[in-house]
């Protein structure tokens, strides 16, 4: 754990409550407004009240967000749709899906990579790969390193953490048909390349010619929060100044479908697939899946200063653990999640009151949700001031890429002071007790965030953000 040297600052009595806004020009070079929000007062003292990093050389600061996605790649667009209440998911085109019991996702229509993959290089890449390279790409332009910038840093001190539940499913399927009707004679001699994870940082890495810090990490679907949590370690540790990290996951095809049809895990709501997706509702029956990829840049406090860099919002901690309980399901108490978001909030120096806002991993599976409830209730007290909301209720679940994809809803909730609905909310579990802004969006200040992700094999992660405070 990171030794914590600074108390949580406040802000003068003649600020509490208000809230202030101040222009900033994004990657895409709209002008936008950084809300400054206040730090809610927490309802009692803590024995001993955290303390908070002060090294500008520990500090880590988000400069840049990327991402592909059902709705596009563009991530002002993508949050105007999720606050609207707009579902992404729908009727599987991808391959011929008439025959299974599942035949909806959050699929991805009309991806283009046009400015961000040379057409040549396009055709040797992976699905994953080419959404990993366009999400990292766009994150790295809104933090002001296109092309020629990027030579302005320290290339041997960026690296790149970026990781997938199953980069190459799609491949992977292909190649099995080749097999059995071809032999070895009909496997492409690309296969291995797009079948390995670790080919996600490499490609984006030797594009942009990083040679820090590089690897892929796979903790199904808590990923991303896996690499966001190591990547910020190569900060502290002095490894390296700037992090791309995050995850990418192009999911949708007939082998992976097939397998978690398989494993039960789905919802077989075909007569209305955009409904399927219910978090914390009483008829809820499965998860559908997603795809996509979510990046951030991350850098110490020190370098984005010295470069002039936008800063976003600041990554407080996070932390990571295993439930060492079952291959599928989580455990039913939720006592090793609890555990995982208190690891999270000792790291970032944030008491449990100060959090106001949780992205929750809720997934609309019978064992999943109400175990991340119970988690939750262990370290918050259920309370309106605390907001969670389940962006899979949207888009599904993007397995390795959600966590990357949440951390960017976490980020713009923070920077806009609105929150997307969970929608589906048709028969709420009265047991989750908690706002879970259900079927329309709020408008929130949100002071400490915290985005949930776990991942089959019990693997539970959290990470901490907060509005950037100088």
């Amino acid at each position: 754990m990171l030794s914590i040297v600074q108390p949580l600052p406040r802000l003068p009595p003649s600020l509490a409550g208000s809230t202030t806004s101040t222009p900033v020009k994004g990657g895409n070079g709209r002008l936008g407004l950084r809300r400054h929000v206040p730090v809610v007062r927490c309802s009692k003292p803590t024995a001993s009240a955290p303390r908070r990093e002060t090294d500008p050389k520990k500090r880590v600061v988000i400069t840049g967000m990327g991402l592909v996605s059902v709705f596009g790649n563009d991530v002002d667009t993508f949050y105007e749709r999720l606050l609207a209440g707009e579902s992404g998911v729908g009727f599987i085109d991808r391959f011929d899906a008439s025959e299974f019991p599942t035949r909806f996702a959050g699929q991805i229509r009309g991806f283009s990579s046009q400015g961000y993959i040379d057409e040549d290089v396009e055709r040797s890449l992976d699905g994953s790969q080419k959404l990993c390279l366009v999400a990292g790409k766009k994150a790295l332009q809104f933090a002001g390193l296109s092309g020629d910038d990027r030579k302005k840093i320290d290339r041997e001190r960026a690296g790149v953490v970026v990781g997938s539940g199953w980069s190459g499913a799609e491949v992977f399927s292909e190649a099995v048909d080749a097999f059995v009707k071809k032999g070895y004679r009909g496997l492409s001699p690309n296969f291995i390349s797009h079948g390995f994870t670790n080919m996600l940082p490499a490609v984006l890495a030797a594009d942009c010619g990083f040679r820090g810090p590089s690897y892929s990490i796979s903790t199904a679907c808590a990923t991303s929060n896996f690499c966001f949590n190591a990547a910020a370690n190569h900060i502290r540790h002095g490894d390296a100044d700037l992090m791309v990290a995050g995850g990418s996951e192009w999911s949708i095809s007939s082998g992976g479908v097939g397998s978690f049809i398989a494993c039960r895990a789905l919802s077989r709501r075909n007569d209305k697939p955009e409904t399927a997706s219910r978090p914390w509702d009483q008829d809820r029956d499965g998860f559908v899946m997603g795809e996509g990829s979510g990046v951030l840049v991350m850098e110490s406090l020190e370098h984005a200063k010295k470069r002039g860099a936008p800063i976003i919002a600041e990554y407080l901690g996070g932390a990571v653990n295993c439930d060492a309980h079952h291959i599928t399901d989580p455990r039913p108490d939720g006592s090793v999640i609890s555990s995982c978001i208190k690891s999270a909030l000792d790291d970032a120096g944030v008491a449990s009151e100060e959090v106001n806002y949780i992205n929750a991993h809720a997934t609309s599976t019978v064992a999943g949700d109400p175990a991340e409830i119970n988690g939750i209730k262990k370290v918050f007290k259920v309370s309106p001031d605390i907001k969670i909301n389940s962006t899979k209720s949207l888009i599904g679940h993007c397995i390795g890429a959600a966590g990357g994809l949440e951390a960017i809803v976490s980020i713009k909730a923070i920077t806009t002071g609105w929150l997307h609905p969970t929608i589906n909310q048709f028969n709420p579990d009265p047991s989750v007790e908690f706002d879970t802004v259900a079927n329309k969006k709020k408008q929130h200040e949100v002071n400490v965030a915290i985005s949930n992700s776990f991942g089959f094999g019990g693997h539970n992660s959290v990470v901490v953000f907060s509005a950037f405070r100088p």
